[in-house]
Order: C-alpha cells, then structure tokens, then sequence
C-alpha cells in the first residue's frame, strides 16, 4: 500500500509540481493538499497522512508553528521546503527543532543537475522518512497495546545554554562523579569523529548538549547540510552548548572542548599531526564525490592523522556516506560506534557501517553522550 502524502503551499504551481512528481514513484500517494498551515494542522488530524511536505512562509499561519501543531496534535513525518538563505536556514532550523525530519531546498535546481535527478531525490526523501513514519505511528485512541513513542519523542526540548548545569536524568547519573569514570576500552583518545546526514541536526544537538565544557577532545563534525546552514547550525550549537562549536575554517587548530563542523559544499581535512593537529578546508569539484562535506573524506584524513586514536560515530542519514572513511579508521585501530535502527531518522550511514562489520557498538540515541564520556574516561 502506498504511502499518504499532504502536500503543503500557498503556491497552486509548486504543490502541482510537488504533486506530479510524488505521484510518479507508486509507493507515495498525494492525497491532499492546503494551502497554509492552518489548513495543514486540520488536514494532518483529519487525513492522518503518513508524510507532510511543508512550505516555511505561508498565510493565516507559517510551516513553524504549524510543525508544532501538528506535532501536538496528530505527530507526522514533515520534511520542510527551504530557501537557501541565512534567514532560510534560520527558519529551518526551528522546524527542524519543532519535530520536522528533513528538509530540502525549495529550488530544484539548488540540490541536482537536472530535474529528473530533483524528483528522484525528492521521492527518495519522502519514502524513507515515510517508513520511519509508519515504524512509529502510534496505535489509534481505540486499539489496545503499548506502541513505542511517537516521532517527536527525539525532539529536543531542553533549553541547555553554556551557563545550565542540567542534563538529562540518565547522562546525570553517568556523570554522578566523573572522577570514578574508566574508559570502557581502556584506549586513548585524540579525536571524537562525528557523521550524520537526514535527521543529525537533532541528533547532533541532542548529544553535543550534554557534553561538558571541560570535554577532553576536540570534535570534527560533518552534516550534510548546504553551504547556506552550516554557520547558522554551528551559532545554534554553540549557543546551546557548553562546549565551544564552530563552523570549521581553514587553518583552525583543533582544541579539547570545541567542535568544528565541515562548511557546506566545501571539504574538510585533517593536517598535521596528533599533538598538532589543524583543518584545511578544500574547494572539491569532483564529480565523483557525491556530498560536500564527506564523512568519507574527513574521516580518512582522520585516520592518517590520529591512527588508532579516534572515536568515530556515524549518526542516522541517506545512504553510505562514512562507511570507508570508518573502514580506514578501524584499519589504523580507531574505534567506530553507530546509532541503532530504532532511534535513527533514516537507518542508511550507520546500516552500511554495521553490515560492513566496521561498527563496535551500536547505540540509541539517548545514550551515545553517556557512552562517548565513559570510553574516553572524562574526568
């Protein structure tokens, strides 16, 4: 049976053109449309769509607070439209934060060469956070039985800032008294290496929040994310959390207790050595190189730097991105953890790790923070 879709914009042509193209893949069915996020919030209670596809800046009320609404009332997959733009990424961002999975950018043109390679991409976006939808839609009010939580259960609703000393209960007791934390592994630690694409923003903030100021590492993290969000993800990260984060610039030198995420379209290398270690960033314009930044490429130079000593985690996301740059860590000795099926977004980067034999452990989400601060023995 095919997947329902409600499709939502104030523009008639752009929910015609997101419309025709759904309807081409015969796994997704567009079954309604709205025209702002009043009628959106009405239509996702009434249809129960398995996918929302949600325009920003609307009439009568925008796609943010119609996210909130609907994940109140009636939680659904939504994956949002975007404009490419510091404002654009901003607005996304808080989407994101409201419960949406996914977003694309509203120009076709932005995210492929040619419109049927667009459309594909789209509809690939679609059925995978619709199977996510249909894993864990709750049971309606008039069935029996327990169900897991729904969608919005990984939302991050905690407002952590630099100056909070709060955490959530289980990373509390797992830092009840830091000075009694062993490494799990008993290995030493130079780099925590991180890999996320669709649903990482969330997973992202969700785990760098409980990270403490005094962090021990330095962090490299690469999202798939266009080159207009990432500065704008890195400000949000750094005001929530109490270790330092930073979009990544040529010639930074790594430093315990700060993150560094890859610039959008551009890659990012690790040069140097392990006690003197530095980021170039590089202009890649190969056409074999399908993101911009990789996992891949960012971990591989990891791994010529740092050897065996890096903790490498690969986060929910599309595809296979970061399965041999994790290959060519744990070939020098690296340690490579992923997030478990059920609390991924899209169970697509950290599958391909886990089927390649690459992975350790495999973890939920609510425990990695936890789990990364007790292998490197913080404290």
């Amino acid at each position: 049976m095919a997947y329902k879709v409600l499709v939502v914009d104030d523009s008639s042509f752009f929910r015609r053109r997101v419309t025709d193209i759904l309807n081409k893949d015969p796994k997704l069915n567009v079954i309604d449309v709205a025209v702002n996020g009043k009628e959106a919030v009405e239509k996702a209670i009434l249809l129960k769509p398995d996918v929302i596809t949600m325009d920003i800046e609307m009439p009568v009320l925008n796609g943010i607070d119609a996210v909130k609404q609907i994940m109140a009332k009636s939680p659904t997959a939504i994956l949002m439209f975007s404009s490419l733009t510091h404002q654009g990424a901003k607005a996304t961002l808080d989407a994101l934060d409201a419960g949406a999975l996914d977003f694309l950018p509203k120009k076709f043109s932005e995210i492929a060469k040619n419109t049927d390679e667009a459309g594909s991409l789209l509809r690939q976006r679609v059925v995978e956070i619709a199977r996510k939808s249909s894993f864990e839609k709750p049971k309606a009010a008039n069935q029996t039985g327990v169900t897991r939580p729904p969608i919005a259960k990984v939302r991050l609703t905690a407002n952590v800032t630099k100056t909070s000393n709060s955490y959530t209960p289980e990373f509390s007791s797992a830092l009840k008294d830091k000075k009694t934390l062993k490494r799990s592994s008993g290995k030493e630690y130079k780099l925590l290496a991180i890999g996320t694409s669709t649903g990482g923003p969330v997973a992202l903030q969700k785990i760098l929040v409980q990270l403490d100021q005094d962090f021990p590492l330095p962090i490299i993290i690469v999202q798939h994310m266009p080159a207009a969000f990432t500065a704008a993800f890195a400000s949000r990260l750094n005001t929530l959390c109490k270790i330092s984060i930073k979009e990544a610039a040529d010639g930074d030198v790594l430093k315990p207790g700060c993150a560094y995420l890859a610039p959008g379209g551009r890659q990012m290398i690790i040069i140097g050595s392990e006690n003197s270690a530095k980021i170039k960033i590089l202009d890649d314009d190969s056409p074999k190189i399908t993101f911009k930044p990789s996992v891949d490429i960012s971990f591989g130079s990891a791994a010529k730097t740092f050897a065996g000593k890096v903790l490498g985690v690969i986060l929910t996301g599309m595809g296979s991105d970061g399965k041999e740059g994790s290959r060519m860590l744990k070939a020098k000795g690296s340690t490579i953890w992923s997030q478990d099926e059920q609390s991924c977004v899209v169970y697509g980067m950290p599958q391909a790790v886990d089927k390649a034999g690459l992975s350790q452990l495999s973890l939920p989400l609510d425990s990695i923070a936890a789990s990364m601060v007790k292998e490197i023995g913080h404290g």
